[in-house]
């Protein structure tokens, strides 16, 4: 058997799923590298993908032609739309999947893809020359030779879990960790960390008393997450809300001492944005009670996940403690919360396409750049799988700016400014967010990611048509006038102030009360351009409605990130020896240094570097 390939991919999760068929799409004959083909794509922690600014980055994944939203649409068990009261930059899919389902439909994409070979088995060394990556070892002693290899090994580097004061070797529950990768990789200079996550523990719903709770039922509606594809085929699932309590938080309080988080056992940081429950009882103390999601695991299985009960106390604490929420009161659990600790590699030391500046060909995405969750760990793997592959090919880096993607928000956001806890997408993040709407990913990637090979001609066609229909909605509302003797009884009937005199549909369409649709009833030549539309309908008016709606806010946002990107155009990278401009900082100078960034606007959002510092860049780059 040929062991030699042009890309290597290490490690068969979110962002090694998405690296290796990315790479072999793009015709680099590229190998997948996993521990363990059953667990491919394995959900590590909550069975759903999504959620704020998750949700975006996903729509974005699927636009560039990637298949994590693919998946999901296809093993959805229960689908919602996130911050549907607020504007459309805010809206934010997510949806509840079956576990195992899940796995099995990547794996059928990876099989199926052209030039991608599969391998079950552990690497234990990279295999560097003169800087220069040329393949990996693995506990088999195959000896793979490549040009390129992208390290994705998500939680499983020295991985350590906790429950308790036992402390177990693993990079996830009953799954060995991957020892001696990382000492490998730093002993050529690439900077390691530790960092912890954790999970919940996981109930049997045979014993939940179900009718104790709050019911929470997902959507049946247009949306999804692939622009492509069929919406929802499996049998939908509610979900249920239940909370903690004074008596819980007593159990919970009486086992902190033999916490690994306060009792001196873990020393690494964990993600602020998701804590584990006794973080939220120290944090949080004058909270009586403390809300929970049980979410099912699948179609098939009893098994249900508690979301909001992340935890590494002892086992008997954790369920003694769950016993005294009443819809709990005879609960039985399959397995406990844990956390767990896990080596990553400082992301300053790469380039935005996920390269390392240190070792030639090396890439890395998802966790092990110290980031947490599914999404931002697949959208990392695909944009270092489509720059390996290029890369094989001598091609320029394919690179997003922030205000193209969440995904390039996310990576610039790691290799200019760096993490010292898991990183976390939010919208919040993102300076241009009206202009990175769920609604319009295909708008601004689609076209692009055709240029190089990713995204299919068909769904290049498909983005086209959807985009022609968009436009002429756009036209005919920008144009078409209204009279107020003919439209005020129907506009006050839908909560509407009358018009004094006529104006053009687009007006009307602004208005919060007012939608396409709704208009469209009293407006005959509307609803006759609406009844030509047989394919994606509800998508393609939404998405006409939003860009009316807000066409204000959106133009201005267009020119802020205009002038932005003129800086972005500003190329700095190898031109200064900052330790020598002494009319800078020094803590600018030290940190210009580290980076060495690649623009004059990544110079400027790097933090410790000022203003002030930036206009003696300018100054000097004008003499």
């Amino acid at each position: 058997m040929d062991f030699t390939y042009d890309v290597l991919v290490v490690g068969g999760g979110h962002a090694g799923c998405e690296a290796a068929v990315a790479s072999a799409k793009l015709g680099a004959k590229t190998c997948l590298i996993t521990m363990d083909m059953n667990k491919i794509a394995q959900m590590s922690c909550n069975p759903a993908v999504g959620g704020i600014a998750k949700g975006q980055i996903v729509r974005e994944i699927d636009a560039l032609g990637g298949h994590m939203g693919e998946v999901t649409d296809k093993t959805a068990i229960q689908f919602r739309m996130l911050n549907r009261s607020k504007g459309p930059a805010m809206w934010s899919p997510r949806a509840q999947c079956d576990r195992g389902k899940f796995i099995w439909a990547w794996r059928e994409i990876l099989e199926n893809t052209p030039n991608l070979s599969l391998w079950q088995d552990q690497v234990k060394e990279l295999l560097v020359e003169n800087k220069q990556v040329t393949g990996v070892r693995t506990y088999l002693d195959v000896n793979f030779k490549a040009r390129c290899v992208v390290i994705t090994a998500g939680t499983f580097l020295n991985g350590l879990m906790h429950i308790g004061r036992t402390k177990l070797p693993g990079g996830r529950c009953a799954e060995s960790p991957s020892l001696h990768l990382t000492e490998s990789i730093t002993q050529h200079g690439i900077t390691a960390g530790r960092m912890k996550t954790g999970t919940p523990v996981r109930v049997d719903g045979r014993t939940v008393h179900f009718d104790e709770m709050q019911l929470q039922p997902g959507e049946s509606d247009f949306h999804k997450f692939s622009f492509m594809g069929e919406v929802r085929q499996l049998p939908q699932l509610p979900c249920w809300i239940t909370y903690t309590n004074k008596e819980v938080h007593e159990r919970l309080r009486e086992g902190l001492p033999d916490s690994p988080l306060y009792n001196g056992q873990i020393q690494s940081i964990g993600p602020r944005y998701c804590p584990s429950i006794e973080t939220k009882l120290v944090t949080f103390a004058d909270k009586e009670q403390h809300q929970l999601f049980l979410e099912p695991e699948g179609t098939n299985t009893q098994e249900y996940y508690l979301n909001g009960f992340s935890s590494s106390l002892p086992i008997d604490v954790q369920l003694n403690a769950l016993h005294k929420i009443p819809a709990f009161r005879d609960l039985k659990a399959y397995r406990p919360g844990y956390a767990i600790e896990y080596d990553y590699f400082d992301p300053t030391q790469l380039y935005h396409s996920l390269e390392s500046k240190i070792v030639d060909g090396l890439f890395f995405a998802g966790q092990v750049n110290g980031t947490t969750g599914y999404e931002e760990a697949a959208g990392q793997g695909l944009v270092a799988g489509v720059n390996a592959a290029l890369k094989c090919g001598g091609g320029e880096p394919f690179v997003m700016h922030r205000d193209e993607s969440y995904i390039g928000v996310l990576i610039d956001d790691l290799v200019t400014k760096g993490v010292d806890e898991p990183y976390r997408m939010f919208t919040s993040r993102a300076e241009y967010r009206i202009l990175l709407r769920q609604d319009d990913a295909d708008a601004r990637l689609t076209e692009r990611s055709h240029r190089i090979g990713l995204a299919t001609t068909e769904r290049l066609n498909h983005w086209l048509k959807k985009k022609e229909s968009i436009e002429e909605i756009e036209d005919f509302c920008t144009k078409y006038s209204v009279k107020a003797a003919y439209i005020n009884k129907a506009i006050e009937e839908l909560g509407s102030t009358k018009l004094q005199k006529g104006c053009k549909l687009v007006d009307l369409i602004a208005r919060p009360q007012l939608t396409i649709n709704s208009l469209s009833e009293h407006i005959p030549a509307l609803k006759t351009l609406l009844d030509k539309i047989t394919d994606r309908k509800e998508e393609i008016i939404e998405a006409a409605e939003v860009k009316l709606k807000y066409s204000g806010y959106i133009r201005r946002e267009r020119e802020i990130a205009d002038k932005m990107q003129r800086l972005e155009n500003i190329k700095i990278r190898g031109r200064f020896d900052y330790d020598t401009i002494l009319s800078i900082s020094t803590e600018g100078r030290q940190k210009l240094k580290k980076i060495n960034p690649e623009t004059l606007a990544q110079a400027s959002r790097i933090p410790g570097v000022s203003p002030s510092d930036v206009n003696v860049l300018l100054v000097l780059l004008k003499r």
